[in-house]
């Protein structure tokens, strides 16, 4: 038995150094290929790519996957890489996730070698002097193609169709002639082919774009204009000139007294009516004003009275709208252990955390040492039994980890009060924007994208839950709320709901998508838009409005447009998170995604599901031990913490 069992280890062992000896040659053979591209290259700043030092963590722009084998990543920008990018080195990384050489000087054609590295999934050559054709092939796994600023010509190929993974097609600024192909990309949500020489009609399947994705092109069709089809004269003679046929009618020249009077007269009342419409808006800015400004002066007694007087009871508040033969009827949900009822509930000391579009929220303090929040509603628009209906709709939706979730509730006629955890992180708001002069940290990128990846599931889960009816309806980063781990949950389900309205307040009305200020109706597509206005919060590090006093709204996604509209640049992004420059193309990747979900036509959003997908691809190998968002479904979070 001995001798067997020693041939059954030395076979495992020569296994084992057989694996290992095959990884570190893999990685060899990167090491050497870099090392043959760094020596092609002149390049005005230094890569310090050292023979003796580690390929994996100390190699400039250089990233490997987890266990060190292979390089996964290439990230170069700017570097003064100076002409043709050469055939069979780049192409030999065969485990290349990211190559990333934009804004260098690279000339000449892109090897087909490089672009079809079949694990390849974002592919950044911008701002260089690329010349030729674009390569009939790519990496099927290619989600991000962005050639934008570059001299290429020729066609765009038609074999681009077969990139059913790609989100990000960027080929604007270049020599491209002739006509768009009719592509069908079912993934792709930002696409960019301005500035070319394309000519012909825009295929029907590529329709759903902007016009901005088109201009500076010979294009017709939806969106940037009809396609004037020219039809054969019968007659021999000439067709009278275009300019005519789009000209109005000449007037005539002289007028009769009585239209001179009615002209006259039409005028006068115009002038009268537009006088009266001008003071009574003006009458009613002025009341808006007055009441903003009383709304904002009361929410800052009630702060400070709270902060002064954090022994207050929650019975001082609204002990008097508590039925008194119901004080004891607070409902909780089964398999929550807190042990309290409402008369203990309306003792504790309270102090308010915010005042949000639907009601007060309160952090409750109970005798054992438990802490709550006690969410106070107003206006809620239903009867006692379908309060109760939404309540368990809320319940069950809320087991999840990325959802605050919903403990009890009260109803009494004047009266609607719900329980939830109390979440020690605080908000994403208070974190991202209230660090500055109070001493705490900023949020780093690894933190920032982690809380919005927590965020993306939760509103996934919301979604899909249910046979995808639910929404959320007001996504704005006060409603999100960060664990201890700095996991993003939501919270405010439900709450639209339950009320007879649908608030719009200026402190909302920037995370609201176009179509929900016109109709005052949420959808999911509109939950996809507040969602994406909240990346661009979390990447520009400036809320949706202006600072603190003005009821001015900043339409955050238009100013974002009108810094990148040129080319993709550094300065939209907020300066704590430029202290971190390997990130940069990981937050390019992030801004692609966030313009992609506030896009003004609501079909043209993504789903929050390949919003989720999108943003675990980015940090694909740094998130490979966190669940997915198929696994997040699964958890139960339903198990109450006193």
């Amino acid at each position: 038995m001995k001798p067997q069992r020693s041939i059954t280890q030395l076979t495992f062992l020569l296994a084992l150094l057989a694996i290992l000896s095959f990884s570190f040659a893999d990685l060899n053979s990167d090491r050497q290929a870099l090392r043959d591209f760094a020596a092609k290259f002149p390049h005005t700043r230094k890569l310090n790519w050292k023979d003796a030092a580690s390929v994996c963590t100390s190699w400039v722009g250089v990233t490997c996957n987890p266990e060190r084998s292979r390089v996964i990543g290439i990230r170069l920008p700017g570097v003064g890489l100076l002409g043709p990018l050469p055939a069979g080195m780049i192409g030999k990384l065969n485990a290349l996730r990211v190559l990333s050489l934009r804004s260098n000087y690279l000339t000449g054609d892109l090897p087909s070698d490089v672009a079809t590295i079949p694990t390849l999934q974002l592919l950044y050559l911008q701002q260089n002097n690329f010349t030729g054709s674009i390569p009939v092939s790519f990496s099927p796994r290619l989600t991000v193609l962005d050639l934008s600023f570059n001299s290429l010509n020729g066609n765009i190929p038609t074999t681009i169709q077969n990139l059913r993974r790609l989100s990000v097609l960027n080929l604007q600024n270049n020599k491209l002639y002739g006509p768009i192909p009719g592509v069908n990309l079912p993934r792709l949500r930002l696409l960019n082919l301005s500035n070319n020489n394309l000519i012909g009609s825009i295929p029907y399947s590529l329709q759903k774009f902007p016009s901005s994705s088109f201009l500076g092109n010979s294009l017709c069709g939806k969106p940037v204009g009809q396609c004037i089809v020219s039809v054969p004269s019968s007659s021999p003679s000439p067709s009278p000139p275009l300019v005519d046929s789009i000209l109005p009618p000449s007037l005539p020249q002289k007028t009769s007294p009585r239209n001179k009077k009615f002209s006259t007269g039409a005028l006068a009342a115009i002038i009268i009516g537009g006088a009266a419409v001008l003071f009574l808006l003006v009458v009613i800015i002025l009341v808006c004003c007055l009441k903003i400004r009383d709304y904002e002066g009361q929410a800052t007694h009630e702060g400070k009275a709270s902060n002064t007087k954090k022994s207050q009871m929650l019975k001082e508040d609204f002990g008097s709208g508590v039925q008194e033969a119901e004080k004891n009827k607070l409902v909780f949900f089964e398999g929550c252990t807190y042990n309290f009822d409402l008369e203990d509930l309306l003792r504790a000391s309270a102090e308010v955390l915010g005042k949000g579009s639907y009601g007060t929220a309160y952090k409750a303090s109970l005798d054992e040492g438990t802490a709550v929040v006690v969410k106070r509603l107003k206006e809620v628009g239903i009867g006692k039994r379908e309060f109760e209906q939404q309540m368990e709709v809320v319940r069950k939706i809320g087991q999840h980890p990325n959802v605050v979730p919903l403990r009890a509730y009260y109803h009494s006629k004047d009266e609607k009060l719900l329980v939830f955890d109390y979440v020690a992180g605080g908000s994403l708001a208070s974190l991202l924007h209230g660090y500055r002069g109070n001493g705490r940290p900023p949020l780093d990128w690894n933190s920032r994208i982690r809380i919005l990846l927590g965020t993306a599931r939760g509103l996934h889960h919301i979604h899909s839950d249910g046979g995808g009816k639910f929404i959320h309806g007001n996504i704005k980063s006060s409603n999100v709320l960060l664990t201890q781990d700095l996991d993003g949950c939501i919270s405010d389900f439900g709450l639209t709901m339950l009320m007879n309205f649908h608030a719009l307040t200026s402190r909302t009305m920037g995370y609201h998508a176009p179509e929900v200020i016109e109709s005052r109706k949420s959808t999911q597509r509109s939950d996809v838009y507040s969602f994406g206005v909240l990346l661009l919060e979390m990447l520009t590090g400036k809320a949706p409005l202006k600072s603190h006093g003005h009821s001015n709204v900043v339409d955050l996604p238009r100013w974002v447009q009108s810094v990148v509209r040129e080319e993709w640049t550094s300065e939209v992004f907020d300066t704590e998170l430029l202290r971190n420059p390997s990130a940069e193309e990981e937050m390019v990747q992030m801004l692609q995604i966030a313009l992609a979900c506030v896009a003004r036509i609501p079909d043209m959003r993504p789903k929050m599901d390949e919003v989720v997908h999108m943003i675990e691809e980015i940090r694909q190998p740094e998130m490979e031990d966190q669940p997915s968002s198929e696994e997040c479904k699964s958890k139960d979070s339903n198990a109450c913490t006193p």
